[in-house]
């Protein structure tokens, strides 16, 4: 265990450098490399969560497992992934990133290959609360490398273009990995992400790397000299790391940014866990279909993180709540035209995706994790990320079994054909929205930390 420890232990500062050219110049590198590995790499490693919602059709019609089953098992990944979020996060402070963050994707990967050779149930819910351990590698990762590699008044910009790995990863999945369902069946939805992911973990130990000072370079407060309000000890020294962890836990705006998430969470799950069933059933539209329009609204949501990051830091100097309440208005209107806007409208439906995942992606950017991270110390950022994930996934399985028994108790069996009604499940999805909204409008006074 001590070489274990050794192995994934943060990496020892170096002597600055003194050459003031060379600094730049490293920094500028190798902030485009670990921009590169969190960025890409994770949005490609997400997709080692998301197979379970592209085989569920298939799966009930096959009479493998009923959607109470794999709303059971949907839910293992959202409550291991918000177990690991935390213990991770926590963790991540103290590790060398660059391998924490490659052995996660490679067991997760290891995982989804082991999915597609099983149709057992309770098989089924370990190894996918297992995976979603592992990918709780990934976000706390991401949250201490832009706390340690950009400073607040870019890191909006920065979480922004982080933010879009989740993205990349729906769109991979939804379009992607919904073509390989429909010609090689089930299993295919799971092995090829994990087969992917094998690569992928080798790429991402090659460009990562770990802190600014592991490499004999300043912290990125003194590089850009970008300070905030500093938090100290009662003796007026900088705190360390375990006391800045234990700081978050006596804040109250975190609490209320981690039920913010939470109820956000809810609805972001609902439609990548349930959109799929959703767009085939109350919609009439094929896999391939469906997952053609959940591929537009996660490319809007790639805009939609940029966005948010630059409006915040351009426009408003770095203050997430105003465009928090931008967002979330125009998201919950989007939601309505989705569910009620009369069948037989594809362009109208397809618009109101495009303009969701536009909303949504900002508003995880700054409920999930940038908005926490800038009222924190830097040396929490790794703990709070895995805090405010505790709530928004804990929330998300709390979703995925709610939504399943709503849409079971709605299913009708009418001459051997299924018919759906969604009316209960829409109601709870819109009203998650709503809460996280006025719950996020309560934080408009929470200020920026060193």
């Amino acid at each position: 265990m001590n070489q274990v420890f050794r192995f994934f232990a943060v990496s020892e500062d170096k002597p600055l450098l003194e050459d003031r050219q060379e600094v730049d110049h490293l920094y500028r590198r190798y902030r485009l490399y670990v921009m590169l590995a969190i960025t890409i790499g994770y949005g490609i490693a997400y997709t080692c969560r998301l197979g379970l919602s592209v085989v569920k059709k298939p799966l009930i019609d096959g009479g493998i497992m009923s959607a109470y089953d794999l709303g059971v098992i949907g839910s293992g990944l959202l409550y291991g992934y918000a177990l690991g979020k935390l213990t991770n996060g926590f963790l991540a402070d103290h590790a060398n990133l660059k391998r924490f963050f490659a052995t996660g994707v490679l067991v997760s990967a290891l995982i989804n290959i082991a999915m597609g050779r099983s149709d057992l149930l309770w098989v089924w819910v370990g190894l996918w609360a297992l995976n979603g351990w592992f990918q709780g590698f990934g976000a706390p990762t991401g949250a201490v490398t832009l706390a340690n590699w950009f400073s607040t008044r870019e890191r909006g910009r920065m979480y922004g273009l982080w933010s879009t790995g989740h993205a990349i990863g729906e769109g991979l999945t939804f379009v992607g990995s919904a073509a390989l369902v429909s010609f090689f069946g089930w299993q295919a939805g799971f092995w090829g992400p994990g087969i992917m992911c094998i690569f992928v973990a080798g790429a991402i130990y090659l460009t990562m790397k770990d802190r600014p000072t592991s490499l004999g370079l300043p912290t990125i407060a003194d590089w850009k000299n970008d300070h905030g309000v500093p938090i100290t000890d009662h003796e007026g020294q900088p705190l360390k790391t375990g006391k800045a962890q234990a700081l978050i836990l006596k804040m109250p705006a975190i609490w209320i940014l981690g039920l913010a998430s939470a109820t956000m969470y809810m609805t972001r799950y609902a439609i990548n866990s349930w959109g799929f069933l959703y767009l085939q059933e109350a919609k009439g539209y094929s896999l391939v279909e469906a997952g053609g329009i959940l591929g537009l609204n996660t490319l809007a949501g790639i805009v939609g993180c940029v966005a948010y990051g630059f409006i915040s830091d351009n426009l408003f100097r770095a203050r997430r709540p105003p465009v928090t309440l931008l967002f979330g208005i125009v998201e919950i209107i989007a939601l309505f035209v989705i569910f009620f806007s009369p069948p037989g409208n594809p362009v109208l439906l397809t618009a109101a995706f495009v303009v969701y995942g536009f909303t949504l992606s900002g508003l995880l950017a700054a409920l999930g994790g940038l908005f926490a991270i800038d009222i924190v110390p830097k040396k929490a950022a790794g703990a709070v990320m895995g805090f405010i994930g505790v709530f928004s996934y804990v929330g998300a399985g709390i979703q995925d079994q709610i939504s399943g028994l709503l849409i079971e108790q709605g299913t009708t069996i009418l001459e051997g054909v299924r018919h759906y009604d969604f009316s209960a499940a829409v109601a709870y999805w819109i009203g998650s929205s709503v809460i996280s909204l006025i719950l996020a409008a309560t934080l408009w006074r929470a200020k920026v930390s060193d």
